[in-house]
């Protein structure tokens, strides 16, 4: 076709007009860039405008973009990769307690654990606790063993001291024992075990057998921050999130998280526009008995349809909304994984349970999540979820099971044909020996069976289950998942299903994503793409599989906005505060240590 002169004059005049609008921001020059678009795998450099991806490509193709107020970021030869995205975390609620808690996630002794918790103990004050909340395994240790009471009453000495092992067993010092009032006649709740010695009194050690109610419920007679200290807490621990390169989560729930009063938190940094993670979040059934009620309370409160574009909320920087129910539906169906234990039997009672909340949900269209990790529950799930879908059909809506450690092929498929997805988390990273002891090496060797979920097509989505069991610490679960050894350096995984560094790395970027069919923005590095991006430490594809987990950023943009930077970086990122109050352990300990 033979274009006339003002054919091509229109054309020029639009495509500078096109070009005038696209204001860049910022470029980054001089990087390894892994995209995860299989189209455009790598590029050098990266322009930016506002909060999308304008284009990627070789350094002189991004420096037409170079004008006065443009931010030039030099990689310098770093590994630049998409935003991690937690597809299963506990932020609101961890939150609210982190700049509490002392954290072992790293720690490579036993020794250096004690030495640390003796530490904390002398600077904790009249009326708070030493408490260490998950996200560590006896097995890191170079001792290969949990700490002894006599250890932990020596360390802690008459300052109350709280210590959470995995999803099996919390330890108490002999001041926690008075202060909380446990006596040789305190009677165990129902599913857990207060250890008592042959004279009837109370050790310390509190067991969960497998219901993990007993842990949880300690941990929540203990001491709060005030409401200053945990917008502070909350935000310290999104700032770690971002230091390992997390720039989304999806909230879990969790036990004794309360809707909405319990999300206060979040919803001031939120519309005060400090909130720096991506956080759409599910509501979590708390009593037993009355989840269908707390559910339809909910629908009736929230209307999911209006969020279903992702367009900003006004006085709201990033994505911070209700998605939908879980991963708590209904308490009879809580199949703990206490791998310690033997795999909890379901009461009979649970499938018309669940089946009264599920056809509540899909006839109101809310999306939904459910714990499940044995596939002898997710069998009888899948049950309830047909019948339901027989008379209300699912017709798409979105719907995925969490953890699905042991689930079967037959299961697999059950579950694509339903629409779901999955989204697994690294707890084998800390949990393999004790699964291996119970159920035997083979049984792990696929657990969970990620390479067939792939080879299936399925959503699968990357987590952490961060912090009360796992650590929140991202690169663990892709270090998993490419080594196929837990944190202890037990290989458990057989060789087929180990997954290349590229695919473990979109599990948990892309594959989080598309477990709420986001992945048309998000999760790659792509033109027109959300601008989430980091620069790491380490050359991802290069560097030795042992040092994946210990990963970091150096630099994390949210939003096309930077919100972290180390090293040669700090100075153009904001500044962190102080963690509050005085005596946190934040304070004196990195986010994760190698101590």
């Amino acid at each position: 076709m033979k274009l006339t002169n003002t054919t091509i004059f229109l054309i020029i005049a639009f495509s500078g007009n096109v070009f005038s609008q696209q204001k860049v921001d910022k470029i980054i020059l001089n990087g390894k860039i892994i995209t995860l678009n299989d189209e455009q795998p790598s590029a050098e450099a990266i322009a930016i405008a506002g909060n999308r991806i304008i284009e990627l490509g070789s350094n002189q193709r991004i420096k037409k973009y170079l004008r006065k107020n443009v931010q030039v970021i030099d990689a310098r030869g770093k590994t630049v990769i998409p935003g991690i995205y937690d597809s299963h975390l506990h932020v609101i609620r961890g939150g609210r307690f982190y700049n509490a808690e002392l954290r072992w996630d790293g720690v490579t002794t036993l020794a250096g654990a004690l030495s640390m918790l003796k530490e904390q103990a002398l600077r904790t004050p009249t009326g708070q606790w030493v408490r260490v909340v998950g996200g560590w395994s006896e097995f890191q240790f170079k001792e290969k063993r949990l700490p002894t009471l006599d250890e932990i009453n020596a360390a802690t000495g008459d300052t109350p001291a709280f210590i959470l092992h995995l999803y099996g067993q919390a330890f108490l010092n002999k001041a926690g024992i008075q202060v909380l009032g446990i006596t040789g006649d305190t009677p165990n709740p129902t599913g857990g075990l207060i250890q008592k010695n042959p004279d009837g009194e109370p050790t310390g050690l509190l067991v969960a057998e497998p219901n993990a109610f007993i842990l949880y419920s300690t941990l929540s007679k203990l001491p709060e921050l005030t409401m200053e200290e945990k917008i502070n807490s909350t935000e310290r621990f999104i700032y770690d999130l971002n230091s390992l390169g997390v720039t989304s989560v999806m909230d879990a729930g969790g036990g004794f998280q309360n809707f909405p009063d319990d999300y206060q938190i979040t919803d001031m940094l939120s519309t005060s526009r400090k909130l720096n993670v991506r956080l759409p979040y599910y509501l979590f059934a708390q009593k037993p008995g009355t989840e269908l009620e707390d559910y339809l309370k909910w629908i009736g409160m929230v209307d999911i349809s209006e969020h279903q574009s992702d367009v900003q909320v006004k006085n709201q920087t990033t994505e911070y909304r209700v998605l939908g129910a879980g991963e708590n539906l209904v308490a009879s169906g809580g199949d703990f994984e206490n791998f310690l234990k033997p795999r909890p039997e379901l009461p009979l009672a649970m499938e018309n349970q669940l089946k009264a909340v599920i056809s509540e949900l899909v006839k109101n269209r809310w999306p939904f999540r459910l714990h499940a990790t044995y596939n002898e529950s997710i069998t009888r799930f899948l049950n309830v979820m047909e019948q339901v879908n027989q008379e209300t059909p699912f017709n798409g809506l979105t719907w995925f099971f969490d953890h699905a450690e042991t689930v079967s092929d037959a299961n697999l498929d059950r579950i694509k044909a339903l629409g779901g997805g999955l989204a697994i988390q690294d707890r084998m990273a800390f949990q393999a020996e004790g699964f291996v002891s119970r159920y035997g090496k083979n049984a792990a060797l696929h657990t969970p069976p990620i390479r067939r979920m792939l080879n299936k097509c399925l959503r699968v989505g990357g987590g952490t289950d961060g912090t009360r069991v796992s650590s929140f610490n991202p690169w663990i679960g892709i270090y998993q998942f490419v080594s196929g050894k837990s944190m202890g350096g037990l290989k458990f995984a057989s060789s087929e299903n180990q997954v290349d560094r590229i695919s473990a790395l979109k599990i948990y970027t892309l594959g989080s994503a598309s477990l709420i069919h986001q992945e048309n923005e998000r999760g790659m590095l792509k033109k027109n793409f959300l601008a989430d991006l980091v620069i790491l430490n380490a050359d991802y594809l290069g560097v030795e599989e042992e040092k994946i987990k210990d990963i970091r950023s150096v630099l994390t943009i949210l939003d096309g906005k930077v919100i972290f930077g180390a090293r040669e970086y700090q100075t153009i990122a904001p500044r962190v505060p102080k963690a509050l109050p005085d005596w946190s352990p934040v304070n004196f300990y990195s986010e994760y240590q190698s101590r």
